[in-house]
This record gives C-alpha cells, structure tokens and sequence, in this order.
C-alpha cells in the first residue's frame, strides 16, 4: 500500500480520515473542526487506504513554536494509530516513517497516550517531563460576569486567530504561537473549558471546578493584569488555581505541582529548557 497525503482540498480523503478517526480515537472527531473551516495548509495526513477506507494514519501539524523566547517552525504529529483489525502489520510504522520525512530535519513533538510509550523512541524521539503548575488564591465572585464567546461564529473563530497569532503567546519558556485551529480542535471536541472575554484584546479558556480556576490559556495581545478579573470570571468562590501552560508572563509565583501524566511528551531535534515548563493544553494535537 502507498501513502496518500490528505491536505486542505483533498475533501474526498479527508471524509475517509474523519472515518477512521474515532475508531481508533473513541472521543476524537474531526468532522465539526472540518466544517468550521480549521482544516488549513498546516495540517497533513498520511494514510495508508486499503478497500476505500482510511486503515493507518500519522498527521503533521506545522507550529510556530517559541523555545526560551525565541520562534521557529516546528512539527507536531498527531491521530497516530492503525485500526485494530489491522495491527500487527507494521502499517504505524509505515505512516510515521511518511509523516517524517514530510518534517525533514525541523523540530518535532507529540503528545501521547502512556500506554504507547514504547513506540516512538523507535523513530528517535525522547520523552520529556511536563510540569503542573498552580497557585493558592482566595478569591469570590464580584462584578458582572466576564461574556462568554462561542467558537460556532465564524467571527469568534476569526478573532482567536488573531490573538493566537498578532499577540503575546501564554508563554515563552516552551510554547507556541498561531495555533487558534488546535484550539478550535479541543473545543470541537468539547475536550476544553469555555472562552471567556477579558476585554476587547484578552480571552481565556477557564472554567471553575470544585473550589479551582482551571486556566487552559490565554490568548491577549497586550500584557494586562489577570488577577484583577479574577472575581468577574469565576461563578463561585475559589481557593486555587491551575493552568494549563507555564504561567510566568500572567502567575509568575504560580508553584510546581507534580507532573502531568495525562500525556506523554515525546520531542525529536528539539532541546528543551531546564527550568519547568508547561506546553499549553489547548496546543496539543
């Protein structure tokens, strides 16, 4: 079988790839990211199609990836798998190896499922640590409620492009810029928290679970002071926060609290900083 590279006007293929998608990723779909129009010339897919179905599949995602502050294009990989009737064929294999050779010698990360931890050393990836990071923070409701944004309008979908893109990324330590579609992927999904408008050029993902703010991201395209509209964006009193991404720009006494293990960091031609870092939850394909 050959490798078929399914791009942004391949609309045939890229119906056969949102087929295969959730029966080997249970809660994943790409088909109402696809109608929003997400789908872009930085997302490639790399299937192997047997008997008019999508059996294999690594897909490439270009990032504008910022490392200790400085930007560079990288690559993250992402929907990896084989169905189960075709494992054992080293078909992965075979779409990994495509997948790759499309990112040449740049940069490359993953996220992946823990049980898989064992593959991906094979194409000279390496694990790496990510960080949780968190502060204690007593604060009650007060204020109007911050308005909430819905990613269905296409204005809305535009404005976080860009701020994803124009203005100040959550982080530079180990972060990236531009990447509004993998956001509008997790909520597609409904894997995120709501969008929150901080004002006219500041909007978070956050939402508020059993006494914590849970911080997802920030997409602003000035610095501004975040605690101030803490009361307007939380609907019940709070005794911490959590972010998802290395807060130094908007918490920089936020406190390390464990490792992440709710994914796997696997990196290939990329050195990470030695101090704590977070890549941002909403920028994992």
């Amino acid at each position: 079988m050959a490798v078929t590279e399914i791009g942004a006007r391949e609309w045939e293929s890229q119906e056969l790839l949102c087929d295969y998608v959730p029966q080997v990723f249970r809660r994943a779909d790409f088909r109402r990211w696809r109608a929003w129009g997400e789908w872009n010339d930085d997302y490639r897919a790399f299937a192997l199609m047997e008997a008019g179905r999508v059996v294999a599949n690594a897909s490439v995602m270009r990032m504008r990836l910022l490392l200790e502050g400085r930007e560079a294009t990288a690559y993250q990989l992402g929907a990896v798998g084989c169905l189960p009737s075709h494992r054992g064929r080293g078909l992965a294999r075979v779409v990994m190896n495509a997948a790759l050779d499309a990112c040449g010698d740049a940069p490359v990360l993953l996220f992946a499922n823990p049980k898989v931890r064992q593959f991906y050393p094979r194409f000279g990836f390496q694990p790496q640590l990510q960080t949780l990071f968190a502060a204690t923070y007593d604060a009650v409701p007060e204020g109007p409620p911050v308005p909430t944004l819905n990613l269905e309008d296409a204005a809305v979908r535009a404005g976080l492009a860009a701020l994803s893109s124009e203005g100040l990324p959550s982080t530079e330590r180990f972060g990236a810029r531009g990447y509004a579609t993998v956001a509008s992927w997790h909520v597609a999904n409904g894997f995120a928290r709501p969008l929150r408008q901080l004002g006219t050029d500041a909007w978070v993902f956050a939402g508020v679970e059993g006494g914590t703010l849970y911080l997802d991201d920030v997409f602003a395209r000035e610095p501004f002071d975040l605690r101030a509209w803490i009361p307007r964006l939380i609907d019940q009193p709070i005794r911490s926060i959590s972010f998802g991404f290395t807060p130094e720009r908007y918490w920089p006494d936020a406190v390390v609290a464990g490792e992440d293990t709710e994914a796997d960091l696997f990196v290939r031609n990329l050195r990470l900083p030695q101090e704590a870092h977070r890549f941002p939850v909403l920028g994992h394909t």
